[in-house]
């Protein structure tokens, strides 16, 4: 099948290629050049594990082009709607623009019975706004929301865990429904559950979904505040409660917090959208999983200064990490680079390493210093202080190793990653969050 992809951000790059991957024949098209420049070529404009080799083997093949002009798009059966719907400056609700823009740039070029499938994270009620103007175009609109995690983007587009379809009622929406199934057919033949709903039902599964995730996160950091003052351990809570088969112990690992480019804003829009339903009594718990969340960020900074005798200023402090989480490069609200800033504003001498984020960590706070090595950015630290998960942090540095590196002995794990025993044991001061 011909399909077209509008906006070649992480969302809709990871969906073309991954799309080309399967089979179709799939255009990508979006305004900013650069990145169709970079994608045309082979070239992943992020960090993202399995898409530099799905991109070129989707261009290699064929089957994969991307483009600026967006009549590129004329002859798809399918248009995919992929751009950004970020906070709005000085407010929690989405914005919008993107989105709009895509649908008026594309609705010239769109022919009968073509099928129009948004998947950008949007309020409940939007679909439903911009169908009418669809249909006036003889195309149908389908809200087929994504759910992807990254660092496991490509997985999750070619095998995800389950796929919603939001459909107008009747022979239309049976009809479009019929069309995304043979777009999706290779994971629906393995029994990915295909969810065939209304337009609000499949908007709100996103943000619910998000909602839902943060809310867990949140909930084992508000453990992490009261085991703090009551010397209870939070990583044994959770590995107690996570037996609980209705519970789970996926997403109840305390520390400092979620970021990234999806679920703060994403919270917050739904949280913001409440509010204009009139329902904001309904969410109004997300705004303290919000509050909770960024809690945890001023904890970590504490742990530092604690950690170093309660004066950080022109003390060496190296920072494990910078994206806000691992296999990824994104610092959009990363909790990592976000304590690096603060105690950098208290005076120490803060020096950031990652194995994949530092350029644009640099971009956003130049201030810091970077080094790209594990071991230069750690030796002769005072304090080094674990933030992004990474294999090399959390499983391959060794105590006896770091302690071969530097004089200091203060090591904050903001992300209980390490093995507390062992640090101690080997002469550390070692302080996580929420573990005496």
């Amino acid at each position: 099948m011909r399909l077209s992809v509008i906006g070649c951000g992480y969302l809709g790059a990871v969906h073309a290629a991954a799309m080309a991957s399967i089979g179709h024949e799939v255009v990508g098209i979006d305004v900013d050049s650069r990145k169709i420049d970079a994608l045309s070529a082979g070239t992943a404009p992020f960090f993202e594990p399995g898409l530099p080799e799905i991109l070129d083997d989707g261009i290699r093949s064929g089957r994969l082009s991307f483009s600026t002009d967006i009549s590129a798009a004329a002859g798809a059966a399918v248009h995919f709607i992929g751009v950004g719907t970020p906070q709005q400056a000085g407010g929690h609700a989405a914005d919008l623009t993107h989105v709009n823009a895509a649908i008026d740039s594309l609705l010239p070029h769109l022919a009968q019975g073509d099928i129009v499938a948004g998947k950008s994270t949007v309020p409940v009620g939007t679909a439903a706004e911009l169908a009418p103007r669809i249909a006036d175009a003889g195309a149908t609109l389908v809200w087929n929301p994504e759910f992807l995690r990254e660092g496991w983007a490509v997985q999750d587009t070619v095998d995800p865990d389950r796929l919603v379809a939001g459909v107008p009622a009747g022979a239309t929406g049976e009809r479009a429904a019929a069309i995304l199934r043979e777009v999706y057919h290779p994971a629906i033949a393995k029994g990915t559950p295909f969810i065939v709903t209304d337009y609000a039902t499949s908007e709100l599964v996103k943000v619910s979904a998000n909602a839902f995730l943060a809310t867990k996160i949140s909930f084992i950091n508000a453990m992490a505040e009261i085991a703090e003052v009551t010397g209870a351990d939070v990583t044994q809570l959770a590995d107690a409660i996570g037996y609980d088969a209705r519970i789970g112990r996926r997403f109840l690992g305390a520390g400092i917090g979620f970021g990234g480019g999806c679920l703060p804003k994403d919270i917050r829009a739904f949280a913001a959208r409440a509010e204009e339903l009139g329902r904001g009594e309904s969410v109004n718990f997300l705004r303290e999983v919000d509050a909770i969340n960024l809690r945890r960020r001023d904890r970590a900074v504490q742990l530092v200064v604690d950690g170093l005798g309660g004066r950080v200023f022109g003390k060496k402090v190296t920072m494990l990490g910078a994206a806000f989480k691992p296999f990824s490069d994104d610092v959009r609200d990363s909790p990592a680079l976000d304590v690096a800033v603060r105690l950098n504003g208290l005076g120490a001498k803060v020096v950031v390493t990652d194995p994949q984020a530092i350029e644009n960590a640099r971009r956003l706070h130049p201030q810091l210093t970077y080094v790209d090595a594990r071991d230069d950015a750690i030796r002769d630290a005072d304090a080094v202080v674990m933030v992004t998960e990474w294999d090399e942090y959390r499983r391959e540095l060794t105590p006896e190793h770091a302690s071969s590196l530097t004089a200091g002995r203060v090591v904050v794990d903001a992300r209980n990653g390490f093995d507390a025993a062992a640090w101690r044991a080997a002469g550390w001061k070692y302080f996580g969050m929420g573990r005496p």
